[in-house]
């Protein structure tokens, strides 16, 4: 698949609370792996423990020429040397990020389902819009992003769209032509092998 002109890219994100001891050397052996275009750190967590995950991250990242972002934490970001943010409150703040990180920071946006969130996340300059989740999921609202939202979006909307949640290897295939990442985390990281588990889903 990653072989193909139109194919998507690998957004990978870490581990939700994870011990930076614990996720590096995952880490280092996924993206030694495979060819991960982005690295997104959830904000989930202490000041102190996403600190270290930030700086472990970005060094094992950017020594692989990977960018690296973290949730909402602008602050964080900035402190902490990361490429940019990950912002999960659809458009709301992607001026305010932008303003504090500058031009040249990856602001990226969650906007769920909404196709109106992600246009005005895409008019108030995020860099790319996020959609999810794709699949079947209890999480948030219980709503899952369409595929023909994410068909409508590559044909109309310059801005890079992330595909994310509850993916298969099913769910994966039909995205593959219509979307410019795919990210995965939880679906690896909860299993016993997630390299090996990657394999299956990033073929």
């Amino acid at each position: 698949m990653t072989d193909e002109t139109n194919s998507p890219q690998l957004y990978l994100i870490t581990p939700v609370g994870a011990a930076a001891s614990t996720v590096g050397p995952l880490l280092a052996d996924v993206m030694d792996r495979f060819p991960v275009a982005c690295l997104r750190i959830p904000g989930a967590g202490s000041e102190d423990d996403l600190g270290r995950l930030a700086d472990l991250a970005r060094e094992i990242a950017h020594a692989r020429d990977v960018a690296v972002v973290i949730e909402d934490h602008v602050q964080l970001a900035l402190r902490h040397g990361l490429d940019g943010v990950h912002l999960t409150d659809g458009a709301r703040t992607v001026r305010y990020a932008r303003k504090e990180l500058g031009t040249d920071a990856i602001v990226g946006a969650f906007c769920s389902a909404s196709r109106h969130d992600g246009m005005n996340a895409a008019e108030a300059g995020a860099d790319y819009v996020s959609f999810g989740p794709c699949g079947a999921s209890a999480l948030g609202h219980g709503t899952h992003a369409e595929m023909d939202l994410f068909q409508w979006w590559s044909e109309m909307i310059e801005v890079p769209v992330v595909a994310e949640g509850a993916l298969t290897p099913a769910l994966i295939g039909q995205l593959a032509p219509i979307s410019d990442f795919i990210a995965l985390g939880p679906e690896i990281w909860s299993e016993p092998d997630p390299v090996e588990t990657l394999g299956h889903l990033w073929r």
